[in-house]
């Protein structure tokens, strides 16, 4: 009987450390989501940085354009830049699109493991 005692202490044990871990990676999961905020601030910072850029760009197209103004080049070079800037412009776009609606499964499958093993440990049935 005290063996039993003993065995169902040490799973108790067991399962409290389990549940440590399991919190300390909730947490960590939570700090990486303030990270996010972070990280998408910084994001937006760099799009207003690529912004700016983009309208240096521009300006300096109709510099060129202007300068080639008196010859039979002024077409092409408006619609030459045109097209490599809003070619810029879609291909960023979609860039950003498509990495904004990939999930973040940061340590979502350790937490789920941790609380199968706890629930297992305390002596229930893992789900």
């Amino acid at each position: 009987m005290a063996a039993l005692d003993s065995f169902d202490a040490l799973r108790r044990l067991a399962a409290a450390v389990v549940a440590l871990g399991r919190i300390k990676l909730e947490l960590l999961a939570l700090g990486w989501q303030e990270e996010k905020a972070h990280i998408a601030l910084l994001l937006l910072v760099a799009t207003l940085g690529s912004l700016l850029t983009g309208f240096a760009l521009l300006a300096l197209a109709i510099t060129i354009t202007v300068s080639l103004w008196d010859t039979p080049y002024r077409m092409l070079a408006l619609v030459i830049t045109t097209a490599l800037l809003g070619l810029g412009a879609l291909v960023s776009i979609w860039r950003m699109v498509t990495l904004l609606r990939m999930p973040s499964p940061l340590l979502a499958v350790n937490i789920h493991e941790l609380r199968r093993d706890e629930t297992a440990l305390r002596g229930g049935e893992p789900r």
